[in-house]
């Protein structure tokens, strides 16, 4: 650090004691001169790549948005499906509702009419049933006159056999 710091005074007392004489003038237009040139030949790639960067951030922030509207786009139509689908829905459930109360209705109804033929058919048979009673009690009665058929009978016999049979 001392070696330094000793260069530096070295160099400034011998700028100092060169009698006022610089050549300032030489090295500020060498300077110019310098900066134009590297100005000249460095500008143009560098406008390039700046214009080609900026244009090529704005191409991805237009990409962006317009993936943002995209979405935006996506989202309202299925809101709009979402929406349909709930409506869908509760119409389903209201129509399901309508056709169970007529399903059910129906079954009713059906029960109905089946009990009803089955009364029918139970009466009718019950009905079959006493005519076949009667028809048996009717032929044991007969098949009791033709056996007693020689012990003289009247009417008025038969008619208490077959109160007896009814009875």
């Amino acid at each position: 650090m001392k070696k330094i710091i000793f260069l530096l005074i070295a160099i400034s007392s011998s700028v100092f004691a060169s009698g006022g004489e610089t050549d300032i003038v030489q090295r500020t237009v060498n300077f110019l001169l310098f900066a134009g040139i590297i100005y000249y030949l460095v500008s143009e790639p560098i406008k390039g790549f700046f214009a080609s960067r900026s244009k090529s951030i704005a191409d991805e922030m237009k990409k962006v948005q317009d993936r943002l509207r995209e979405s935006a786009e996506l989202k309202k139509e299925a809101m709009a499906k979402n929406a349909d689908a709930l409506k869908f829905a509760e119409d389903l459930a209201i129509t399901s509702k309508k056709e169970n109360k007529l399903l059910s209705d129906g079954i009713l109804a059906q029960c109905e009419q089946d009990m009803q033929n089955m009364a029918k058919q139970q009466a009718s048979l019950i009905d079959f049933e006493q005519r076949k009673m009667v028809r048996e009690v009717v032929e044991s009665i007969l098949a009791e006159a033709v056996d007693g058929a020689s012990a003289s009978f009247d009417r008025e016999a038969m008619a208490n056999l077959i109160l007896k049979k009814v009875a």
